[in-house]
């Protein structure tokens, strides 16, 4: 024991000696060699016993036999070391600890050439290097300026000459070369070298520009302006692009010759014939050369003349862009004549803008530029008639490709009306001779024949097609034309012609589609209604019936007719023949609500309540009504009002016996309702009638209760009135509707109780009446049903299963009840068959 216990202590005395020396190491060192600790302890797994004892810390020739270990599912540890390095560290660290190189300018330094024959050894080493470097790579550039660049620095400049020209010869294109060339001669101060190298570098490459923006620096940096202009002027032969024009007129600003400036914008435009260097031409004489206004014009008329709006646009071979930079040339044009106050000049320039821009993509733009300009200077029927004539052209040009769209000939109308309704005005607020100096000022004036003559061309486009859905735009072109003669035109005889002429038109369509024997019916009720409507405007009353007559023979008695016919009349106070109308209206249509409704109003109205009983007695009778509630409603209502409560009793009765649907029973019980709101209202303390309203009132509330029941015993088992469902034969969607709409009808139960309990007219005959119904309150909330959610199956329409549609239903407590009770008397009946069998066994 005592030798194992040595040699633990070995081992942890030689483990702290590791750590302590692993602490003193530089960071990188110590994550190497742990990562060299791991992999060494790996490979030794499996080598010899000497390496396993000094691994272990055993003194040589002692072995102790731990048995056989199996070390290959060990698990390596993976956590983070305690001592992290960044990748910035190890950048640092790798900086400080680089070797010089041999080209760095510290080893040149350190290089100390003492005597001559050092210089020539050192010369001589480092030409031999260059000329094995240009030997190896005879075509690439850089070698050669290494080498001029060493030479020079060595003071030896024809050694340099020599070299660039070699270099040259190799590639005389490269830029680079004659750049490096040029500064050598002009950083040693050689200019007349320095100039003939740019000479014949802009003679052999004159479309490189830097060559020549070098000269010329150059040459201007030395004073010599002329050399440089004419420097300037022989890079001007070659046409180079918009910036080396500009630079030359700049150079010419900086020495303040405008004449020559002149000279130069003229020779860019004329190379380059672009709006944007007319513009600048333009700005540059604004700004240098004296903003001269006839100058400044010529210059926007040689630019509008290059560029011609109407030639651009009929050639069709522009884009977008070019669109755009012409009219932002009109426009700043005009806005340059507006700056000068020649308001004419800029009219004129919009004008001309508005005629040929294509509408759609400019229109809005212009005519807001054009009404700004003519808000400023006050002339707005100007800006009026060129929108009149853009639109007007517009309508054109989509008529002729469709005659037959109305609406563009309905808006076409409405337009050249509402602008003769503006001349009008005008002519009556303004004398004569101010509208013939508008006339003869090119000022549009339209007549009443120019829109006339519109609306008969409007008319005469009569669709192909003779079906009514395609006259249905078309009749309002013949109602505005009458509207207009009569309204506008002040014309009766022609606004009567006109009604005439479309009815007649509307007569002969009829007639062919019947000898064609097609179905189908072209005519309006709306014109035949508004002409009689213009016949009794006129005062011509029996003209006005005549028309109706006509109609309603023509229009197989068409409602509208009926209801324009009786308003009519009901206007003009002829009752009798309002009831022959209304009569009429009801035996070819009876199953309209809407005319027995109308009817019954009207008698009561007149105070006749006995004919509006009877006319709602035959409503109710009808067979078929399209909407029966609105009639029972209005029923019932006129009897309310006339509080024949009685009457209204036996109305609902009546009602539920045709349907039982849950809205009858909440009216019916809301009638109830409120009688006893108003009972309890009107209840006073006189000894005399005190009981006999007590009664009244406690009678009624078992009348509300008694209808609560028996709206419930029918929604439950279907009974009512010696009337029986069977609920059998219900499918489960109809059952969960009956079940929904009990619970809706236990719901209103039980706020009618408690309403006994909280509202103040109920309040106050509490010590009088006894309306303690807090157990029944307390029992109907006991009958509340559970809501819950279900699912069922969806059926296409073809009849294959669909998805799956979530619904709700109701459980009440005492239908379940009862199923369970059932369930209990069928399990007794099966035991007591069961019995009796075995007994039928055991005595045979």
């Amino acid at each position: 024991m005592n030798d194992i216990q040595q040699k633990i202590a070995r081992q942890i005395e030689r483990q702290e000696h590791q750590q302590a020396n692993s602490n003193q190491q530089p960071a990188t060192k110590k994550r190497k060699q742990q990562s060299n600790n791991e992999n060494t302890s790996e490979k030794q797994k499996g080598s010899n016993s000497d390496n396993n004892q000094q691994q272990e810390g055993l003194l040589p020739g002692y072995t102790y036999n731990y048995g056989t270990i199996d070390r290959s599912n060990k698990v390596k540890d993976r956590r983070a070391a305690s001592l992290q390095i960044t990748a910035e560290q190890i950048i640092h660290e790798a900086y400080e600890r680089k070797e010089p190189s041999l080209n760095s300018s510290a080893l040149q330094k350190s290089l100390e050439i003492k005597d001559l024959e050092e210089l020539q050894e050192y010369q001589l080493r480092m030409r031999k290097q260059h000329e094995d470097a240009i030997r190896k790579s005879k075509y690439f550039i850089g070698n050669y300026l290494k080498y001029a660049k060493f030479e020079e620095s060595q003071k030896q400049y024809e050694r340099v000459r020599s070299i660039f020209e070699r270099a040259l010869d190799v590639n005389y294109k490269d830029t680079l070369v004659w750049l490096r060339y040029a500064e050598f001669e002009m950083r040693n101060k050689f200019i007349n070298h320095a100039r003939n190298i740019w000479d014949r570098a802009v003679t052999l490459l004159p479309r490189v520009d830097q060559l020549w923006y070098k000269y010329i620096y150059m040459e201007e940096m030395l004073g010599n302006v002329k050399n440089a202009r004419n420097i300037y002027n022989r890079w001007m032969e070659w046409q180079p692009d918009e910036k080396c024009f500009k630079s030359f007129l700049h150079f010419e600003l900086r020495h303040k010759n405008l004449n020559n400036c002149k000279v130069i914008l003229e020779k860019l435009i004329r190379i380059y014939p672009n709006i944007d260097n007319w513009l600048y031409y333009i700005k540059f004489e604004k700004k240098y050369l004296g903003n001269d206004i006839d100058k400044v014009r010529i210059l926007y008329e040689r630019a509008v003349t290059l560029f011609d709006l109407e030639i651009l646009i009929k050639s069709n071979s522009f884009t977008k862009s070019q669109l755009n930079q012409v009219i932002d040339l009109y426009l700043k044009f005009a806005t340059f004549e507006i700056e000068n106050q020649e308001k004419e000049r800029a009219i004129t320039i919009f004008k001309y803008l508005l005629d040929k821009v294509p509408n759609k993509e400019y229109g809005e733009y212009l005519f807001e530029k054009f009404l700004a300009l003519q808000k400023t200077f006050g002339n707005v029927h100007g800006i009026e008639q060129l929108i009149f004539k853009r639109k007007k052209i517009q309508f054109e040009k989509e008529i002729k490709e469709n005659p037959s769209q109305y609406d563009t000939w309905l808006s076409y109308l409405y337009m050249v009306m509402e602008y003769y309704k503006n001349n009008q005005q005008q002519q009556l607020n303004n004398d004569k001779e101010e509208i013939n100096t508008m006339m003869a000022n090119d000022h549009f004036v339209v007549q009443l024949d120019d829109v006339r003559e519109l609306f008969e061309r409007a008319v005469s486009c009569v669709p192909e097609i003779k079906e009514k859905k395609y006259f249905k735009r078309y009749i309002y072109i013949w109602i505005n034309y009458a509207i207009f003669e009569e309204l506008i035109a002040k014309n009766n005889y022609r606004a009567r012609q006109v009604y005439t002429s479309c009815l007649q038109l509307f007569l002969s369509l009829s007639q062919e589609l019947q000898q064609q024997q097609m179905i189908g019916n072209i005519q309006f009720s709306k014109i035949w209604t508004l002409f009689s409507q213009f016949e009794i405007r006129n005062h011509n009353i029996d003209s006005a019936r005549k028309i109706l007559d006509t109609a309603l023979k023509i229009l197989n008695k068409k409602d509208k007719i009926f209801k324009e016919y009786i308003k009519i009349e009901i206007i003009l106070g002829n009752i009798s023949k309002v009831r022959e109308l209304f009569q009429e209206l009801l035996e070819s249509n009876p199953q309209q609500v809407e005319n027995w409704k109308h009817f019954a109003e009207l008698e009561v109205h007149l105070n006749e309540t006995e004919r509006a009983i009877s006319i709602f007695e035959l409503a109710i009778n009808q067979p078929y009504l399209d909407q029966p509630e609105v009639i029972w409603r209005s029923y019932i209502d006129l009897e309310i009002k006339l509080k024949h409560f009685d009457k209204v009793r036996k109305l609902f009765l009546r009602l539920l016996e045709k349907t039982k649907h849950l809205k009858v029973w909440l009216s019916y019980i809301s009638f109830e309702r409120n009688l006893l709101t108003e009972m309890a209202n009107n209840f006073t303390n006189n000894e005399e009638d005190e009981e006999k309203k007590k009664k009244n009132i406690n009678e009624q509330i078992d009348k509300i209760r008694s209808l609560f029941e028996d709206a419930t015993n029918y929604f439950k088992i279907g009974k009512f009135n010696n009337q029986n469902e069977d609920l059998e034969n219900l499918n489960e969607m109809e059952l969960v509707n009956r079940r929904e709409q009990r619970a809706k009808l236990l719901i209103e139960w039980i706020s009618f109780e408690e309403s006994l309990q909280n509202e103040i007219h109920f309040l106050k005959l509490k010590n009088i009446l006894n309306l303690n119904n807090k157990e029944m309150i307390e029992q109907l909330k006991s009958k509340k049903p559970t809501k819950i959610r279900k699912k069922r199956r969806i059926t296409n329409q073809d009849g294959t299963p669909g998805g799956w549609e979530e619904y709700i239903d109701y459980i009440f407590k005492d239908e379940e009840d009862e199923k369970n009770k059932k369930g209990a008397n069928l399990k007794i009946l099966e035991k007591a068959l069961q019995w009796k069998k075995l007994m039928e066994q055991k005595k045979k």
